[in-house]
């Protein structure tokens, strides 16, 4: 069995791979700062049915004095780097603390790792990177000239810091770009969570643009499925997966799959195209079911019935045990 150091393990996607990791017997420490971009109290309870099994270092990723103290005496074998200032709008609002973080933020777990000997290291990046890619589905070998926000630019920027270090340190890093995550334990401002909380109660749902936008949502169990091949994988030292359902769904689409699920009308508020939303999103998953084992099993139509059960079971918010 392995020892991981999981970055933002409290959150949404960390939470879930967590239990994962000890249901398969491994060892988890999990590195998070709690901050107040959504409720801490949710990602504290994300993690209270286990909190008992890891060890849990409340501290931010970019303090160089903790980040080298825990991985130098922490004997990792695998670092899983899930923490990052999340989200493309408020990313246009606040750049600095963005690259901040995500880029800064990823040399110094980046570096601490090489100092520490811990030469396995997997990054969370995003399907954002492709920006106003044409090609559909996105190909991993797409060439990325331009990201549209902030977050993006970081994300891609973090995976070039991986490539840097598995080149100069023969460190292997991979990086799995997610497409539009959801399921039990979703973060509250992401699009599923928040419209089902707004149909479910009455409220304005708001909608940019004419709904058309198009988006491949990709079920917590499977980007977890993806994650754990990732970790399995001896390719090469230096790799890059796309994470997706390879399924896209209109904005008009999803609000009626969730006014279904629910059995509630959606009140429409609308608005202009938000700058930063990329009209599209599509996964060619060719290569991570090929050299990961990656099978997505659970398509939009089964996966939301299955959020908003979850949600109904958990309206004050919270966690899935």
């Amino acid at each position: 069995m392995s020892r991981f150091l999981v970055t933002g393990g409290a959150g949404f996607i960390g939470s879930h791979l967590v239990k994962r990791l000890l249901a398969e017997g491994h060892t988890v420490s999990v590195l998070d700062d709690f901050n107040d971009f959504y409720d801490p109290a949710i990602k504290r309870a994300n993690l209270a049915s286990v909190s008992e099994k890891i060890q849990i270092v409340e501290g931010n990723i970019c303090d160089r004095d903790l980040v080298e103290s825990l991985l130098k005496h922490g004997g990792f074998d695998t670092v899983v780097h899930l923490a990052a200032r999340a989200g493309v709008r408020p990313s246009i609002d606040f750049p600095e603390l963005y690259l901040q973080t995500n880029v800064i933020g990823t040399f110094r777990l980046l570096e601490a790792a090489r100092q520490a000997g811990c030469n396995h290291f997997l990054f969370a990046s995003s399907s954002s990177v492709y920006g106003l890619a044409e090609a559909v589905p996105f190909s991993e070998k797409l060439p990325l000239p331009q990201t549209l926000s902030p977050y993006a630019a970081t994300k891609l920027s973090g995976e070039h810091l991986c490539g840097n270090y598995a080149n100069l340190h023969g460190m292997r890093a991979v990086c799995l770009r997610f497409f539009t995550v959801y399921g039990p334990g979703q973060r509250p401002d992401l699009a599923i969570h928040k419209f089902t909380d707004l149909i479910e109660n009455g409220k304005p749902v708001p909608k940019f643009g004419d709904g058309n936008t198009r988006r491949d949502y990709t079920y917590i169990d499977d980007i977890v499925s993806g994650i754990l091949g990732a970790i399995a994988y001896r390719g090469k030292n230096f790799d890059i997966f796309n994470l997706g359902e390879s399924e896209t769904t209109t904005l008009n689409e999803l609000i009626a799959t969730l006014e279904n699920a629910l059995g509630k009308k959606a009140v429409i508020q609308q608005f202009p195209e938000q700058k930063g939303d990329m009209p599209r999103t599509c996964a060619d998953i060719t290569k991570a079911r090929e050299l990961l084992g990656y099978a997505p099993a659970t398509p939009l139509s089964a996966g939301i019935p299955k959020f908003v059960e979850w949600y109904r079971g958990n309206k004050k918010g919270g966690h899935q045990e």
